[in-house]
């Protein structure tokens, strides 16, 4: 069995871009459990991993504390919620208005998630329509007026997968 964490105290920041500590094993199988079922409770979580609850409980309050567990949500599968086509959305910008540009697309209803980039492209999002009329519009009606935004590349999704292994094990 895993020793008990009993640390109080936040963690110093870490410099942008990393972790405030490497994850251990035990981490990141809590991490791995939490992902695939973000309702486990502290218990069910320390019977699978094989540590103790109090431990359970510590470690999952620190890798919230320490920002590596940001929130827990529902997964919602776009289709049956009414959102039938998805698309990927490539944004060229104007230099230096990425700020604007992110703050005007973060209001946009639904873009689900948008990414700043470095290559061809300045911006990746990922738009959830109920519709092509509705996606035509997002892209064309909202995207494309903000100022900023250069030119647009669309490409749809047919089929969406999750990868075979979880990246935390």
């Amino acid at each position: 069995m895993m020793s008990q964490e009993t640390e109080t105290e936040a963690a110093p920041a870490a410099p942008a871009g990393r972790s405030s500590r490497p994850l251990d094993e035990v981490d990141r199988r809590i991490l791995d459990e939490l992902v695939r079922d973000g309702r486990t409770s502290v218990r069910t979580l320390a019977e699978r991993i094989h540590i103790s609850r109090t431990n359970a409980y510590a470690r999952v309050e620190r890798l919230v504390r320490e920002g590596v567990i940001t929130g827990f949500r529902a997964q919602v599968a776009p289709e049956p919620a009414g959102l039938g086509t998805s698309a990927y959305v490539a944004l060229t910008i104007e230099q230096n208005t990425w700020r604007e540009v992110s703050a005007q697309l973060a209001q946009v209803r639904y873009i689900e998630h948008a990414a700043l980039l470095g290559g061809d492209h300045d911006v990746l999002a990922l738009v959830r329509a109920p519709d092509n009329a509705a996606l035509r519009d997002v892209v064309l009606g909202r995207i494309q007026s903000i100022p900023g935004v250069l030119s647009s590349r669309t490409w749809l999704v047919f089929e969406e997968f999750d990868g075979a292994r979880s990246p935390w094990v």
